[in-house]
C-alpha cells in the first residue's frame, strides 16, 4: 500500500495515566497526559502528523466501580456509555495538555478528540467465550450474586479475586474513519479510537447498536493506521523494547524484528496474550495488510527510538 508519508498512528496505554497506586486521581492522571504529550509534540516539531489513540481500561473501571458502589441509588453505567465517558474524559486531558505544550513552544497546530464508533462482527467468536477483565476485583460471594443478578460473566483473576469478564471482538470498520481523515487534511492533531472505540454492531436497517464489550486499544490503533496508510504505528508500552526469552538468563531485548520473526516469536509462545501479544499481533495485522513500519518503545524513549537509537523496529521484511 502507497503510505502517507510523516503520518504517524501513536496508541498510548490507558495505564500509562495512572503512575502508581498513589497517582491515581484525574489530577495525577492529567499530570500524565502532559508527560506523554510532551513526547508527541517532540515528534511533530519533527515534522510527524500525529494521531493519536489511547487506552482507558483503568478508567472504564473506576467507572463500573462507583456504578456498582451506587447500586439501587442511580442508574447503572453500560459499558458502552463508560467507553464514550472516557474517550471524552482521556481525550480532553490530552487536547488540553497538546494545546498547553502546542502554546509553551508556539506551534501553530490544534488538537481534536472525536468520540469513535468501531464496529464489530456479531458472530465473533468472543461472544460466546468472554475473556477481558473489566472492573474492579471482588470476593467469589460478591462475584456470583452479581452474576446472577445481571447476567455477567465473572472468573478468578490469577489469585488476586474474582472480576467480570466481557467479549472482546476484534474490529471491523471505523465509523468515523472519513471525518477523521478530513481533520487530519484539515492540519488537526487528532486523539480517536479512544479505548479501542465504542463497540457497535450494524442491525438489519444499518441502525448501529451499542454493545456490552470492549475492543481492544492496539488492533483498532493497527486499523486506524492501515485505513488511513500511515508510514507509521508506534505501539508506546512501558518498556523501551520488545524482549524474547523475557526474564530468563537467555533473555534477549530487540531491535528489528521481521513479520516473519514475528510469526515465529508468537508461535513460540514468547509473547503472553496477556501482555506483548495482542501488540505484536497488531503490529503483524499492519504489517500484513500493507503497512510500513511499526515501532515499539516507551514514551521516554520515542524520540531517540525515531533516530533508530533504541525501541523495537518492526517491518515486514
Amino acid at each position: 500500500m502507497a503510505y502517507k508519508p510523516k503520518t504517524a498512528i501513536v496508541a498510548v496505554g490507558g495505564n500509562s495515566l495512572i503512575l502508581d497506586e498513589q497517582r491515581q486521581s484525574i489530577p495525577h492522571q492529567f499530570e500524565a497526559a502532559a508527560v506523554t504529550s510532551r513526547y508527541v509534540v517532540d515528534m511533530i516539531e519533527q515534522g510527524w502528523t500525529v494521531v493519536l489513540t489511547h487506552g482507558n481500561g483503568p478508567q472504564v473501571g473506576f467507572i463500573l466501580r462507583r456504578s456498582g458502589l451506587a447500586k439501587g441509588v442511580v442508574p447503572a453505567v453500560p459499558i458502552d456509555y463508560a467507553d464514550a465517558d472516557t474517550q471524552g474524559a482521556i481525550g480532553y486531558m490530552f487536547q488540553r495538555a497538546l494545546y498547553n505544550e502546542f502554546k509553551r513552544r508556539n506551534i501553530k497546530r490544534r488538537a481534536i478528540a472525536v468520540v469513535t464508533q468501531v464496529l464489530v462482527d456479531g458472530d465473533d467468536p468472543a461472544f460466546s467465550n468472554p475473556t477481558k477483565p473489566i472492573g474492579g476485583y471482588m470476593t467469589e460471594d460478591v462475584a456470583k450474586t452479581l452474576a446472577e443478578d445481571f447476567g455477567w460473566a465473572v472468573i478468578e483473576d490469577a489469585g488476586r479475586g474474582w472480576r467480570r469478564v466481557v467479549p472482546s471482538p476484534r474490529p471491523k470498520r471505523i465509523i468515523e474513519r472519513d471525518m477523521i481523515e478530513t481533520l487530519i487534511d484539515d492540519g488537526y492533531i487528532v486523539i480517536a479510537c479512544g479505548g479501542g472505540g465504542i463497540p457497535v454492531l450494524e442491525d438489519e436497517h444499518g441502525a448501529l447498536q451499542g454493545l456490552e464489550a470492549v475492543i481492544d486499544k492496539d488492533f483498532a490503533s493497527s486499523l486506524l493506521a492501515r485505513d488511513l496508510k500511515a508510514e507509521l504505528f508506534v505501539v508506546s508500552t512501558g518498556v523501551e523494547k520488545v524482549a524474547v526469552d523475557f526474564g530468563k538468563s537467555t533473555e534477549r531485548w530487540l531491535d528489528r524484528v521481521t513479520l516473519e520473526e514475528a510469526r515465529r516469536y508468537l508461535a513460540e509462545g514468547q509473547f503472553p496474550s496477556g501482555s506483548m501479544g495482542p501488540k505484536i499481533e497488531a503490529v503483524m495485522a499492519f504489517l500484513e495488510g500493507g503497512g510500513h513500519r511499526a515501532l515499539i518503545t516507551n514514551p521516554p524513549n520515542l524520540g531517540r527510538a525515531l533516530r533508530y537509537e533504541t525501541g523495537t523496529h518492526l517491518v515486514a521484511r
